[in-house]
């Protein structure tokens, strides 16, 4: 059942608003009401989930396979630098990551889901909050497996989707194994000793310590790591001193680790926190060394992988992602719930193709049906029973 133009002005209807009206981590307050406006009396809604969360279930005609389809809901805090009639009106405050996208697809999965219920199965959705985390704070899936909040322990399949300027509206895209990396988040905090500027030799230069610091931390990482593992580090911000004419006696930095495979996580992290406490003991600076935010990479599930190839070839494109992107995200815990799959939707065309995360972030809107289609026929076909016949290999590439 393909969606028709009533449908589709009703997605791109509930998406713009979503992007007007941002929010975030934590304070979706007005965005959960906006969805559960719209899925009023279409199954059992719970809210409060995460603390502004929310879930809806919806049964099919009888009892069988449970699926969970989620949707993160926070905005990013970035000036919306777009000139459009859907432009954030909430200052700093923007929708740059797509969460609006993904919130209106699951919205249109559960609308199709309750006009015609399968046979036999269920589906719930999570909306779910803060997904975007800064350094130390809390995931808005972890929250949501500590509450609890599904009647069901395991599902047969947990589906995801991610908006991907990389690809072009109108396509989905199935990474083989890994669709998103681990990250490790780490901040480092150097103490020394202040003196006046003009003595510095009576104090211990904490700046001076974590700019080498810095280099020498970029430095290990690169010669720690073979040509073909997949790794990206980054130093994202620095802050300390009080004054010119201060030698700083507090200087710190917080960064991330990025990578595929738990060996090479392992041992990268063991050279990165060694090497900053080699080179505070160099400078003779007190450290204080902190690892957080420690996410799981997201594996897709070989049987969901197969399953896509073989369902959705006819009435989406479907692009085979052979090397797995180094962005992370924290549907990776969920799937502690069921084996899972988190696809790439294609957002490039006449308004999409900025960055993840950029202050020009669009899409193409074109990019709504298909998420919607890729996800109704992958839920229906779960919910019938395809992944007992979803077997054999993943097409190569070009096949």
């Amino acid at each position: 059942m393909e969606l028709v133009g009533d449908e589709v002005g009703r997605l791109v209807e509930l998406r713009r608003h979503l992007h007007q009206y941002p929010e975030l981590r934590f304070t979706e307050h007005g965005t959960a009401k906006v969805l559960a406006d719209r899925l009023a009396g279409l199954g059992e809604i719970r809210t409060g989930v995460a603390r502004t969360g929310l879930v809806v279930h919806l049964p099919g005609i009888a009892p069988g396979p449970a699926v969970l389809l989620r949707a993160d809901m926070d905005a990013y805090p970035v000036q919306d630098a777009k000139d459009v009639p859907y432009a954030s009106v909430h200052p700093g405050v923007c929708h740059a990551c797509g969460h609006d996208v993904h919130m209106t697809v699951a919205v249109g999965v559960a609308r199709r889901f309750a006009a015609d219920p399968p046979p036999r199965g269920s589906l719930t959705v999570l909306f779910q909050p803060a997904e975007e985390i800064p350094f130390g704070e809390e995931s808005g899936a972890a929250l949501v497996l500590a509450e609890d909040p599904f009647t069901r322990p395991r599902f047969d399949a947990v589906l995801g989707l991610h908006c991907w300027p990389e690809l072009p509206a109108g396509a989905v895209g199935v990474d083989r194994e890994t669709a998103m990396a681990a990250k490790d988040a780490f901040r480092v905090l150097l103490r020394g000793r202040p003196a006046h500027a003009a003595t510095p030799a009576r104090g211990r230069d904490a700046i001076l310590g974590l700019t080498t610091l810095v280099s020498s931390l970029h430095a290990a990482v690169a010669r720690s790591r073979d040509p073909h593992d997949l790794v990206a580090f980054n130093v994202g911000t620095i802050a300390g001193g009080r004054t010119q004419s201060l030698v700083a006696d507090r200087a710190e930095a917080t960064g991330t680790l990025r990578t595929h495979e738990p060996a090479v996580r392992a041992r990268l992290k063991e050279v990165i926190e060694r090497v900053a406490r080699q080179q505070a003991a160099a400078f003779d600076l007190g450290i204080e060394f902190t690892w957080a935010n420690e996410m799981p990479a997201i594996r897709n599930a070989p049987e969901l992988v197969a399953l896509a190839h073989r369902e959705l070839p006819g009435h989406v494109e479907v692009a085979d992602l052979a090397e797995p992107p180094l962005t992370t995200d924290d549907f990776a815990l969920l799937g502690a719930l069921g084996p899972s799959l988190y696809v790439k939707l294609g957002v490039r065309g006449a308004a999409g193709g900025a960055p993840l995360h950029s202050a020009e972030f669009d899409v193409d809107e074109r990019c709504l049906p298909t998420g919607v289609t890729a996800l109704d026929r992958l839920t229906r076909a779960v919910l019938a029973g395809a992944l007992t016949a979803a077997t054999g290999p993943v097409p190569a590439v070009g096949a």
